[in-house]
């Protein structure tokens, strides 16, 4: 099924100060002057969700064009949790959305499909949009276990209260992260093709129409052909949303 709208969602992941805001207002700039097709999210550290979005509020009709996420969130809406941030807050600052499950919490911090299920239940308690991260590692697809490994991923960590909400799913290949490695449309299309039925599987048809993100070394030069891919509804995209012109030229490609 192809999207009527893409996705693309900028993750800054650890970058990021104030002075980078050049960058976005930038990338407002150009898309007011030519607006795009896609919807068009930024994921900066959650130090820059506040002022990223004074920036943004610029007077115009399109001046809500770029929508903000968080890039992670604790499960919990408050507490005894020193250095976490709930969704509550991230809503506070001005997010709309919230990444959840990105392959970097999984491996470097050990979240579990249950983890992000939990997180996915506090995102939506804050009334705002998760973006769900699953994929298989680098021995995972050459045991070929790629595609049970992103369908389990889809069962253990979308909640049934998913059914009927607002939400994607980002497949990004645990491998292709940040490599510059990418894998084949081919196997691109499999696995999203694998994904869609799960979801569907898993919360009925009001998933069939869900986007589903491709993410893992996305950028200017192999965004067109893996934007074109069936069931790729958008793309998460990490070091190249860093820069106003390297994010503007993927979001042309829709």
């Amino acid at each position: 099924m192809k999207q009527s709208v893409k996705l693309i969602a900028g993750n800054w992941k650890m970058n990021g100060v104030k002075a980078s805001l050049d960058e976005v207002r930038a990338l407002q700039a150009a898309l007011k002057a030519d607006p795009s097709h896609a919807r068009v999210v930024l994921c900066p550290p959650a130090t820059l969700i506040a002022p990223m979005a004074s920036a943004l509020a610029a007077p115009g009709p399109d001046s809500d064009s770029i929508e903000l996420g968080g890039q992670d969130c604790h499960a919990s809406p408050r507490g005894a949790f020193t250095g976490s941030i709930s969704a509550e807050m991230l809503a506070d600052a001005g997010a709309q959305l919230v990444i959840v499950g990105h392959s970097e919490r999984r491996a470097v911090f050990g979240e579990t499909d249950a983890d992000v299920a939990a997180k996915v239940e506090a995102v939506l308690a804050a009334g705002l949009e998760p973006i769900i991260c699953i994929g298989e590692t680098l021995a995972e697809r050459q045991a070929g276990q790629a595609i049970a490994v992103v369908q389990d991923q889809i069962a253990g960590s979308l909640p049934l209260s998913l059914a009927g909400r607002a939400f994607a799913v980002a497949y990004e290949p645990v491998w292709a992260i940040g490599t510059g490695l990418t894998p084949t449309l081919e196997q691109i299309a499999e696995v999203h093709a694998a994904i869609r039925i799960a979801m569907v599987k898993t919360l009925g048809e009001t998933a069939s129409k869900t986007p589903i993100l491709y993410g893992g070394s996305v950028n200017p030069a192999n965004a067109n052909d893996i934007l074109a891919v069936p069931e790729v509804g958008g793309a998460l995209v990490g070091g190249a949303s860093l820069k106003a012109a390297d994010l503007l030229s993927i979001i042309r490609s829709v």
